[in-house]
């Protein structure tokens, strides 16, 4: 049976995705079978659709849903778009399913997903997510949201049970909340406050944001969680690059992300051009040496700061 596995994307960011998708198939096993449901707020060129199907081959079937205008009267913050929020109306436009996964596009998967999925009984839980490790000021801003600094979850990564949130009305309540437009992070904020205390903890490695592989972190991340899951996160966490975009600036975990680029087929990287001094950062880490010099120059930056 094909693992249901939610996206969303615009076709300016299909690299992103595209990326994305081929970490998911090089962590996977080659017999693992995935249905990828991508949400959309356009159209899809379908020469980016017919690279997407050539890039997985068998292992994944590709559907997409335009779903452009259902999300009438809620808050959209301007910093993005509407399809980050689609994935809050998932219960209903998935009844075929009593639970999927769902990942952001800007993700390097570096665990078995779909092993994961098989693995996992939720339960009567809505949600199973990996908790964010609170620094000083987000714990103060997760409680006036009235969560538990130590149970709010990040939304990049979720195993979704839509059949118990279709019995309990979930979706309702969730775009009720997005109509608020006090939320730093809406869609995230809302899935915290409906869905605290029915949430199944996951390991730390299924969605290890920025602050998980930074050093000076680590005392945060040690209240939340164990000096074995920080080894395993810094082995193969799955990394989310939750501050800047690989693709954009010198981020954390840099070249983990142009290294899976690199392995993509031709006709994928030319939908995007890099700039030059983006694509001069990239070869630097392309060798050992580059990359240990340029992580080193980054560490001395950050006490100098």
């Amino acid at each position: 049976m094909a693992v249901p596995l939610v996206i969303a994307f615009t076709p300016n960011y299909f690299v992103p995705a595209a990326t994305t998708l081929k970490s998911l198939l090089d962590s996977s096993s080659a017999d693992d079978r995935y249905e990828v449901i991508c949400l959309v707020s356009e159209e899809i060129p379908q020469r980016q659709k017919d690279k997407l199907s050539a890039l997985s081959g068998e292992r994944i079937i590709f559907r997409y849903i335009n779903l452009a205008g259902r999300l009438q009267g809620v808050y959209v913050d301007p910093r993005y778009s509407e399809a980050a929020s689609f994935r809050l109306l998932l219960p209903e436009i998935l009844p075929e399913y009593d639970k999927v996964l769902y990942i952001d596009c800007d993700v390097i998967i570096r665990n078995n997903l779909a092993a994961l999925y098989r693995d996992t009984d939720l339960g009567d839980n809505l949600l199973a997510a990996v908790y964010e490790a609170p620094i000083e000021q987000q714990g103060k801003r997760w409680a006036a949201l009235g969560c538990d600094p130590h149970r709010y979850f990040n939304s990049g990564f979720l195993m979704m049970n839509l059949r118990q949130m279709r019995l309990e009305g979930t979706s309702r309540k969730l775009i009720d909340g997005l109509k608020s437009d006090y939320l730093e992070f809406p869609d995230q904020d809302v899935l915290n406050q409906v869905c605290q205390d029915r949430v199944l903890a996951l390991k730390p490695i299924y969605n290890s944001i920025r602050t998980f592989f930074l050093p000076q972190y680590k005392p945060d991340f040690l209240k939340q969680y164990s000096e074995a899951d920080w080894g395993e996160v810094q082995k193969h966490g799955t990394i989310h690059y939750t501050g800047g975009k690989p693709w954009n600036i010198l981020s954390v975990k840099f070249g983990e992300w142009w290294k899976t680029y690199r392995s993509l087929p031709a006709e994928i990287k030319a939908e995007w051009k890099p700039s030059g001094k983006i694509r001069i950062l990239a070869s630097i880490y392309r060798t050992k040496l580059g990359a240990t010099a340029m992580e080193a120059a980054r560490s001395l930056i950050r006490k100098i700061k």
